[in-house]
């Protein structure tokens, strides 16, 4: 039977890879977080180690004791936790080689790391497709004039964002920048957004430029709905096939509820 490391985080995406995995004739082996998985998680699954963020040698040497050759990640890190990891031998080394902590290089190193020891990261489209998000306008309503101006406004800030991995979501209204993601992810920053600007605010998220689909794929799901609904914002952009859209159709019948419109942008 073939054997998946599934290296899990918080929410709902890693139960959805473990299940689908499983369906598919795998063994589960997974990893999970202090603070960061959700413990039930590890009834769902055939092996699973927790570990603390930074001990990346216990980690590989679990997925080796247990012949796997496929990793997957799954699941976001509380970022701000994560800023008081203490890295054990192998991944201080790592580290220590990096110009940069941001995402894209981490994660690039990540990746190195562990085909180094034959451990292949793979990406999550084999076990959960339906999570890509779609192209084209998903909600009752077509963006008006004035939101796809501020969205054209705001696209190619938000890729110059992204191509200096600092985030993958910028919220805009009337074309003035209202808040850019840096740490504290998409919902903290919609909702900083609405404090600052009130209702009527345009949210984009995008794939960085340079960024590997196999690890941290941009997400979106009702939680992002529930906190626009908050703010009381009109609509959302979203790169379509870059992202991850969970609990879709929830999602677009908040969205019509409040006469929001959802964009999914090739």
């Amino acid at each position: 039977m073939r054997r998946l490391g599934l290296i899990a985080g918080g929410g709902q995406f890693p139960f959805l890879i473990a299940t689908n995995a499983q369906k598919q004739n795998y063994q589960v082996i997974c990893v999970g977080f202090k603070g960061h998985t959700e413990p039930e998680l590890s009834s769902c699954v055939d092996k699973f180690l927790w570990v603390k963020l930074g001990q990346l040698g216990k980690v590989i040497n679990f997925f080796k004791k247990h012949q796997v050759k496929e990793v997957i990640f799954a699941g976001p890190i509380n970022k701000p936790k994560a800023l008081s990891l203490r890295p054990d031998f192998r991944a201080a080394k790592l580290l220590f080689k990096l110009k940069s902590l941001n995402d894209a290089a981490l994660f690039k190193a990540l990746i190195s790391e562990f085909e180094s020891e034959n451990l292949n990261v793979i990406g999550i489209e084999k076990f959960v497709p339906h999570l890509i998000a779609p192209k084209g306008v998903l909600s009752f309503r077509k963006p008006t004039a004035n939101e796809l101006a501020s969205f054209e406004f705001g696209w190619p800030i938000l890729k110059k964002i992204g191509k200096l991995d600092i985030g993958q979501c910028l919220v805009v209204k009337e074309k003035i920048v209202i808040a850019v993601e840096a740490i504290e992810g998409t919902n903290a920053t919609i909702q900083r957004a609405g404090d600052l600007a009130g209702p009527g605010c345009i949210v984009l998220k995008a794939f960085k430029p340079g960024q590997d689909r196999r690890i941290d794929m941009p997400a979106l799901g009702l939680e992002t709905i529930h906190t626009m609904i908050k703010i009381k914002a009109s609509a959302l952009f979203f790169e379509a096939k870059n992202c991850l859209f969970f609990d879709l159709d929830q999602s677009l019948q908040k969205a019509n509820e409040h006469n929001i419109a959802i964009v999914g942008v090739e």
